[in-house]
């Protein structure tokens, strides 16, 4: 027998719509993630990398929506939380696997390798929640984070199918080194290396003209050249560790 609930809640209050913008931008980014998977299983690789970038770029946008709305709240907070363990953490698990080791040799090493990734994504999304409530897992220099953060671990993991859809198909022959790779990517994750935070570059008024036009032309080469700019992303990224941690060690 179904319990009855009283619904007439004496402390319930009117919320304005705008509270539950970022939380629909979450879950959007969810349906994303999971439509990955569902592509992932029919061999539709292009589409669920695809939708996982989408899924990065909404978990991006609706932190800041909640911001600009000022409707944070805990309750976004966990959701966001959940939607990037799945998007991050699991969804690109099952992509890597189905593209790379299914039906192999190497299926249990590779299985191995990807539980160890969405375990040290697990381990990043905690320690970061709980960085929020003690205060005391941060840099000293706001610039930098502790560690990649998921949805850029979720890319780098991506860094082998990146340049097979670029046509290095050869890259497939070599499963060891992706399980190693993807070790790496996971060990990153929950490393206190320092990592650059976007948020917090500045650009000095006379190089925003070139920022500007260096990122249209990067959005340009984006759209005809996808997976070599994601790769070079990846890359260029993985460059930048050595230079946060030189930086964060002056200050």
């Amino acid at each position: 027998m179904e319990r009855e609930t009283n619904l007439n809640v004496p402390n319930a209050k009117n919320v304005p719509f705008r509270r539950f913008i970022p939380n629909f931008v979450t879950i959007f980014a969810l349906c994303a993630g999971l439509t990955a998977v569902r592509e992932g299983f029919t061999g539709n690789f292009g589409n669920a990398l695809g939708l996982l970038m989408l899924a990065a770029i909404l978990d991006g946008l609706d932190g800041k929506l909640a911001r600009m709305l000022n409707s944070a709240s805990q309750f976004g907070a966990e959701l966001d939380t959940l939607a990037d363990f799945f998007n991050f953490g699991i969804a690109p698990t099952i992509v890597l696997y189905l593209m790379f080791f299914a039906g192999t040799e190497f299926a249990n090493l590779g299985w191995l390798a990807l539980i160890i990734f969405t375990i040290s994504c697990m381990m990043r999304l905690a320690r970061f929640n709980v960085a929020l409530l003690e205060d005391d897992d941060s840099p000293k220099d706001s610039r930098f984070f502790v560690g990649v953060p998921a949805p850029a671990l979720a890319c780098l993991g991506f860094l082998p199918a990146f340049l097979f859809m670029a046509g290095w198909n050869g890259i497939a022959n070599y499963p060891v080194l992706i399980a190693i790779y993807i070790i790496g990517a996971g060990a990153l994750a929950v490393s206190r290396i320092p990592t650059i935070s976007v948020k917090h570059i500045t650009i000095e008024p006379r190089y925003q003209f070139w920022l500007f036009l260096g990122v249209v032309l990067c959005l340009l080469i984006l759209t005809v050249f996808p997976w070599h700019m994601l790769a070079l992303v990846d890359l260029l990224y993985l460059a930048t560790l050595p230079i946060s941690w030189a930086k964060s060690r002056k200050t």
